[in-house]
């Protein structure tokens, strides 16, 4: 007798969540939405959208398809699509993007490439 499982897709609305207080050490890859509000020492690969919240606080790179910064970010950040970053964000790195919005007093060092060419 098989015993057959249904995948759950990453596109009906879940996502993962990092809480505040939570530090994991070592590279994260999903294929859902992403929201970090605790700290990642490492990179993190997102097949979707990654929102770094206020408190969050990553030192690696970030590839996704869509991010909105919050929080700080050490590292180069590559999107597909479209990067935000907030009023509060921090980033030292390097930005590569096909769409950028930067809020007043976000915080930017580094060098940012657009291009359509951006591959996740």
């Amino acid at each position: 007798m098989k015993i057959k499982f249904k995948e759950e897709a990453p596109s009906n609305g879940l996502h993962n969540i990092l809480a505040v207080g939570t530090t994991v050490r070592g590279d994260i890859i999903t294929d859902g939405d992403f929201r970090l509000n605790g700290r990642v020492e490492g990179n993190i690969n997102c097949a979707a959208k990654i929102v770094i919240g206020p408190k969050g606080h990553i030192d690696g790179d970030i590839v996704s398809v869509n991010a909105e910064i919050f929080g700080t970010v050490v590292g180069s950040i590559r999107t597909s699509g479209a990067l935000v970053l907030k009023a509060s964000s921090i980033v030292t790195g390097d930005i590569y993007t096909t769409t950028l919005e930067i809020e007043p007093n976000a915080k930017f060092s580094g060098i940012c490439n657009m291009s359509a060419d951006i591959k996740e």
